[in-house]
Formats: C-alpha cells, structure tokens, sequence
C-alpha cells in the first residue's frame, strides 16, 4: 500500500475516531457503523481518484458528488431519479428531513432517539467532516489544519454532553488526530528514501543510532496525551460560573424549597411526603366562587422510559399564546365544562415549571414564560419561577363517558411509536403481569380500568412513604413482587404496563386536590405532592387514571362496573363550574402547527410523515445502494477516467533498457496524436510521424513553441523506427503536456469541456474491448474438440 492510501486511511479512520464523541448524544449506536461505511466509500472514491490521476479540484468533487449520491439514496431514495440522481424534490426533502432534526434535537433529552432527521444530522455532519478533513490532509497534504474540524466534530459533542465518559472520547478523538499527523509526518519522509528508516538492531537486540522519527513521534504522541487527560485532575477546579451544572428541579431554579423535581421526581416526591410539617405550596381559587377542590393541578409530564426511571423529553419551546389550543386527540362530541381558577405561590416555593389544571385553554402570568406546545406547561425564561406568583388559568374540566373510551379507535402510528416505546431491559415480568391482569379485556379503556383497580383495590398494593426509593432495571418488577410503595412507584408501573399493552402512556407530576378552607379557597400542601398516570384515548385525548391508593380521587369515567369490586365512592362533581360548554375544535384545529412539526397530531398528514427504524437499513442493503451509486456516477465520467488513466501509464516512469525507451516513444506519440483528436483532429495513420506532426500543429493553429514540441516528439518517433539502436530523447513528457495545454488555450470553452469528459480517443477502450472478445473467441473456438463425423459417413 502507498504512503498516500496509508494516509487517506488514518484520516478516515480519526474522523470516525472523534465522531465517538456524539456516541452519548443518540442512541442506539448504529448510525456510527453507517456513516463508517459511507466514509470508506468517500475515502476510496478520493483514493481512486488520486491514483487515475485527477487534479486536485476534480478529485474533491467526485467526492464530494458520490457523498450527495449516497447520502441521496440512503435518505431520500424515494425522492430521487431513479433512486440515485438528486433533483429539486431531493433537496426540498432534505431540507425538511434537516427542519425535523432540528426541531428532534430541541425536543428530546440526551440520549436523543435516532430520528430520521437526527440520523442525517450526525451521518450527513461525518461525512462532510470527513471530506474536509481527506481533502486538507491526503488531497493538498496539509495534515494539521485537517484538525480544525476533527475539533469542530468533537467541540460540538462535548458541548452538549456532561458524561462520566467524557474524558474517554477526548482520548479517543486526540489519539486520531495524533495518528493523522504522524501518517503524514511518515509519508513524507518516505520520499527521502531509507535515511530516515531508523538503525538497525544488533543481534544483542538494542537499537544502535538514531531512533527513527515515527517512533519518536508515536512517543511524544502517548506523553502529549497523558499531560492532556491527567493534568487537569491535578489542577483547583472551579465552582460555580456559566458552565456550572444546573440544580435538582427541571429549569433554571435549584430545587429547594420543596420543589418538585421533575427530572428526578421519585427522590423529590418522597422527600415532600414525609415532611413533619405539611407547608401549603399553593392557594387556589375559583374566579367565579365554582368548587375547585377536586381539581389536579399539573406541573410537567415525563414520557421518556428508559427502563430504570421515567423523565421529561427535551421539548421545543414557543412564546406563550394568548389562546391555548385545544388538546390533542380531544374531539368535539366529549363534553367538557370550563373552569377558571387563580392560583398563588408561596413566597418561598420556586418551581420553574407553572402548576395548572390540564387541560389549560388560557393563562394570564406575569414574568417572562414559555410554552411547551406537547405537554401544555409552561417554563420560567432567564431565572423566571413561581415564588409570590399569583396567576389565572382557564381550563377545561373534560367529562368523557365509559362508552366513549371504549369506543375509542387506534391512536396514530406516530402516537403510538413515541408513546408506547419499552426498552428491551425491562424485565419480562412487567409485561407478563400486564397480560394476566388484563386477561379478558375487550377494548385498551378496559385494559386501562382493570391496571389501575389492580393497584388500588385488588392487587394487594399498600400505600408507604417509607419505601426505600427504587433504581435499577429491576425497580418496577421489585414493586410488583413486594407490592408497597408510594404514588411515583404505583404510576410508573402502571404507564410502564400500559405501554406494553400498545397503550400510550405518560406519567404527570404535580398536586393533588387540596385541602378546601373557610374562605372558599383550597390549599395545597407539601404532602399533596402526586404522580399519575395519563393514558391516550383517541377523541379524548390524554386521560387521567389513578392507581395509587388512598391518594388523590377515582376519575368517574374509570370506576369499575365489575360485581363485588370494593371501589371507592364516586367523588362529587365540581357543582359551581361552568356550564358553557367550550367551542367543540374539529380534529384538525386542535392540532397547533407546533404539535404537527412534532407529529403529535392523529391527522391523515402523520401517515405522510417520515418513518424510519432506528437502526436505519441493513449494512448490505446500503453497500447495495452504495455500489449502485458508484456505477452510476461512474459512467458519464468513464471515459475521462479512462483518458486520464491512459495519459498517465503512456506518460509515466518506463524501463531504460532500449527495448523501453522505444515502447515509452511511441507511448508518447500515440498520447500525443490521442489529445489532437481529443481536441477534433483525428489521426491520419497513412502519414509519416513528420507529415502528421505538420499537420497536427497546422490544423491545431498552434504557437512555434508548441509546434516545436510536436516535431520534437515526431523526430523521436522517427528515430526509434528507423535507427539501428533506439535513443532517449529526454523531455517528451513534457513536450505533450505543453501541447496540450496549447490546444486548451486556442479553442473555446465547450471545445474543451468536450475534450474533458467526452474525449473522442475514449473509442480505443471499445476498440480494444472488441479486440479482446474477439481473440477470446478464436481461443474458445480453438480448444473445442473437432466433431467427429458418424460412422459409416464418407467425407
């Protein structure tokens, strides 16, 4: 292998090397082995193109085309010619395959799913990181600025992980790019000869001389990265600053004073329930003097379930709109009253996500607030949170029927690939458990109802503060085993078994209804804090179930029918809510632009929406596409290619035995009678070298010094035929190329793009291939057995 393919090699192999580094940003990790497999192309793509050979600025862009091809048909084949070719309807798909990454990256927390649009994000990204880096260090062989980007790559994963494995992927990354420059480092001292080899070694084993420089460098290498990795521990950290990491609660805030975590809801839940003095959080109020004490008040829901916990997804945020738009999934013949509440903080109490009733349909708060469209809840902005705040929430208090959640249809394909997702390590218990408890069931509602009497009635569940918090895979299969727990346990297992039953689910983190005062208000308390479960039903929306016992009220719409069931008693209604009925939204008004970018809505639009296994296509179905590409993008360049390949061999080293200085001669000629034609002046083989040299610089309007370098080379073509003993000339290379760039100088623009990529002198490949198939016939056709005539047959 050449110094230049050993290069070209190192230097994919360190931009694979520091694309390590988004490892902890997506996951699962299959997108690494694809974009490995189309840097290999991009890289051998380069390294034919190096060896036919092509100028520097040609070898960069038939990379960079077959980077396109790929990319085209790994990602929008569908959206392409013939799968392959790239055209406007390409470029518009991948733009709006970039929008939905974009808006992916906002919205999910690390690890992020691989998301068609994330996938072309990170794969697309490598990629063109990779050419960067093949173009500076292999193509102009400038190996230490290819570092730029390799640090780009590497900059922008660091950024935005906060891993314990950080350090893992800096060492992996730097090592690349050490290997990169000693690669280069090497290549060019091969050009020098042996010298810089390195002494041999003594036959006592020890090295005697200098030591070769790839050695050293390889040592200096290993020492500059232990300095690298290891000094840093020993230096004083600094607390604090912008850098610093962000507290317990779910924004800006630090989590004291009671708040309830939402990104670690099962530590920050326990600890409020078993505080000795129950501090009220909250007071509402109904504006309208309506009974507000069965009402939930909501803080963030957590819909991401890794098997161990569940969490919030990183979601996009908006400004907060004067009107709230209408639930998803909730349709028009549910009826649903509205309930208008102000709700006050304690001046101690600082969440930075805003508690309300769900679903919210308008709120009016001071202070500077976003709006996450897919929970409906609303984040503090630059330190914003709820200390002393006291705000109004209208809401709507939705009152489906048993019919109608039994009735309810399948929700949406993309509904139910977010919402019903289970990791592979959740034990099989889980689901198992689910399976058996909802043995019968004839609809997901009954499913959902027999789940949560499961856990509050006939499960044998008990309700308990004191339950060490769990961790680990096996936390919800030790909840069922020893069945006590508190609301964060009862929740989880619940959405966590409803998922397995192809029900979406979410768990909610917020308050429970509170405790009703003299004045007509309601207060909410420390040990109101709660957990629930909301299951989606399509034409309601997002449900509330409640396993948890003791805690909280049985939704009416959920109460078991089932003879002998010891169900709770059915709470009282909320009798001074308003009666007047909300404006019923058709499906598709309560589906926010926000909510369909996401693909949240059940509208016919979501089936059109871009769906891809995480994984991606198979390994051989891309080497498939891939290799198709590569045929295809190889055949309006073939005949370039060949030209430039030819050039080349006839122009290159030869053997300086007489023999070979007269076969590199008329190697040379023939070049130069090729690149006449090439340029519209085909060859005349009846004319002596002498006569086609005159008619060559004649016809080709050349200039003395180019014409003098045509009768140069047919003097020497002359005497190599005619001569006793064959003589070098030297400079015939030279004469050629000059020739050439003569003939580049005297015709237009189309003329030479036609000699470029069209050359006429291109036929001798097919000349030379119907030569060959021919002699392969004569050869085929001479070791067949003669027949042999039948017996008796006189010739």
């Amino acid at each position: 292998m050449s110094g230049r393919a050993r290069l070209a090699l190192t230097a994919a192999a360190a931009t694979l090397m520091a694309s390590c580094a988004l490892l902890p940003l997506v996951s699962p990790m299959t997108w690494l082995f694809q974009a490995a497999f189309l840097v290999a192309v991009q890289t051998g793509v380069g390294a034919a193109a190096r060896r036919v050979p092509l100028t520097r600025p040609l070898t960069v862009a038939a990379q960079a085309l077959v980077t396109l091809l790929t990319l085209t048909m790994v990602f929008a084949r569908g959206h392409a010619l013939a799968g392959v070719i790239p055209g406007p309807d390409t470029f518009r798909y991948f733009g709006d395959l970039l929008q939905q990454g974009s808006d992916d990256v906002s919205r999910y927390a690390i690890p992020a799913p691989l998301t068609p649009g994330i996938r072309l994000m990170v794969i697309g990204g490598v990629l063109v990181v990779g050419l960067v880096v093949d173009t500076l260090a292999v193509t102009f062989r400038s190996a230490a600025p290819a570092g730029l980007p390799l640090l780009a790559l590497y900059s922008v994963a660091a950024g935005l992980s906060d891993g314990p494995t950080d350090w893992l992927w800096f060492l992996v990354a730097a090592a690349g790019y050490l290997m990169l420059l000693l690669a280069e480092g090497r290549e060019r001292l091969s050009q020098w000869g042996r010298v810089f080899g390195g002494a041999p070694r003594t036959p006592g084993g020890q090295e005697s001389g200098a030591v070769a420089p790839a050695r050293t460098g390889r040592r200096i290498g290993f020492a500059v990265l232990g300095v690298a990795l290891f000094v840093p521990f020993a230096m004083p950290s600094i607390q604090g600053g912008l850098l610093d990491a962000a507290g317990t609660g779910v924004g800006i805030g630090n989590g004291n004073g009671g708040t309830i975590s939402a990104v670690n809801p099962l530590v920050s839940l326990r600890d409020s329930l078993n505080v000795d003095e129950d501090r009220q959080v909250l007071s509402l109020k109904a504006s309208d003097n309506a009974d507000v004490s069965d009402l939930y008040l909501r803080i963030v829901s957590l819909d991401d379930f890794d098997g161990t916990t569940w969490k919030p997804a990183q979601r996009h945020i908006t400004g907060v709109p004067d009107k709230l738009p209408t639930p998803p999934g909730l349709g028009g013949d549910v009826k649903r009253t509205t309930v208008k509440s102000t709700i006050t903080a304690a001046d101690w109490y600082a969440q930075d996500w805003l508690p309300m009733p769900y679903p919210p349909s308008g709120v009016k708060v001071a202070g500077t607030w976003r709006y996450e469209p897919v929970g409906m809840t609303l984040v503090g902005d630059h330190g914003q949170n709820t200390r002393g705040e006291t705000y109004q929430v209208t809401s709507l208090d939705v009152q489906p029927t048993a019919e109608q959640l039994a009735a309810a249809p399948e929700p949406s394909a993309a509904m139910k690939r977010e919402y019903t997702k289970v990791p592979s390590s959740l034990p099989s218990v889980v689901a198992k458990t689910a399976q058996e408890v909802t043995a019968g069931s004839t609809s997901h509602y009954e499913e959902a109802v027999r789940l949560q009497d499961y856990f509050a009635v006939s499960g044998g569940f008990q309700y308990d503060t004191q339950v060490e918090v769990g961790r680990g895979e096996g936390a919800i299969a030790n909840f069922l085993k020893q069945k006590r727990g508190f609301c964060v346990h009862f929740s989880f297992a619940m959405a966590a078994m409803a998922r397995t039953l192809g029900i979406p689910a979410r768990v909610a983190v917020g308050f429970a209804p509170g405790t009703p005062q003299a004045d007509g208000t309601v207060s909410v308390g420390l040990k109101d804090a709660h957990a629930w479960p909301e299951l989606y039903f399509e034409g309601v929306g997002w449900t509330r179930f409640e396993p948890t016992p003791t805690r909280g009220t049985t939704p009416s719409y959920t109460l078991s029918q089932t003879p002998g069931s010891a169900v709770p008693d059915e709470p009282l209604p909320s009798k001074g809510a308003s009666t007047a009925p909300s404006a019923s939204a058709s499906q598709s008004e309560s589906c926010t632009p926000q909510l369909r970018k996401q693909d949240a809505c059940s509208s016919p639009s979501a089936a059109a929406a871009v769906h891809s296994g995480d994984g991606g296509p198979p390994w051989w179905q891309l080497a498939l596409w891939a290799l198709g590409g590569l045929a295809v993008s190889a055949v309006p360049l073939a005949p370039m290619l060949y030209r430039q390949r030819v050039r080349a061999g006839r122009l290159g080293a030869y053997d300086r035995t007489p023999a070979g200085v007269a076969a590199h001669t008329l190697a040379v000629w023939l070049e130069l009678t090729d690149t006449a034609w090439d340029f519209g002046i085909p060859p005349d083989e009846s004319q002596t070298p002498r006569n086609a040299a005159a008619r060559i610089v004649r016809l080709g309007r050349l200039d003395p010094a180019a014409g003098a370098s045509v009768h140069r080379v047919a003097d020497a073509v002359e005497q190599v035929l005619y001569a006793p003993r064959p003589r070098l000339t030297a400079g015939l290379a030279d004469d050629v190329r000059r020739v050439s760039a003569a003939f580049n100088g005297t015709v237009g623009g189309p003329a030479r793009l036609r000699a470029l990529f069209a050359p006429r002198s291109a036929v001798r490949a097919v000349w030379a291939a119907s030569a060959g198939w021919a002699r392969l016939r004569e050869r085929a056709t001479a070791l067949r057995p003669p027949l042999r005539k039948p017996s008796g047959q006189e010739s």
